[in-house]
């Protein structure tokens, strides 16, 4: 079964503000995440991001970024943004893989789209 991992980023968190980027030995967190997507089996990876510097960190990294309105309301928005832009259809199966999770095991990933 294929399916499109798609991490939501976004620079202007209220806690942590640049959390995508913050270093986690030596890699942007969100690098972090999408190195555990990548190994979960899914035939696509993009990161969904608001600011062109996420987008430069993920794509020096060998990762997909999509940009999308830095005024979406919450990450699932942004996810629905960045679907349309890579031209997912209704059918195609798209787990959520949350960018702050840089521990996250690619087999739950995996069984998030068996499910």
């Amino acid at each position: 079964m294929q399916f499109t991992a798609l991490i939501p980023a976004r620079m202007a968190s209220v806690r942590l503000p640049g959390k995508p980027l913050a270093d986690i030995a030596g890699k942007p967190m969100v690098v972090r995440v999408a190195e555990r997507a990548a190994r979960s089996g899914a035939a696509r990876v993009a990161v969904a991001c608001d600011d062109a510097r996420i987008a430069d960190a993920v794509h020096a990294h060998g990762f997909e970024a999509v940009m999308t309105r830095p005024d979406c309301a919450n990450g699932t928005e942004r996810l629905a943004e960045a679907a349309q832009a890579l031209a997912l259809d209704a059918e195609h199966i798209v787990v959520n893989v949350q960018g702050d999770e840089p521990l996250i095991e690619p087999e739950l990933i995996a069984r998030c789209a068996q499910a």
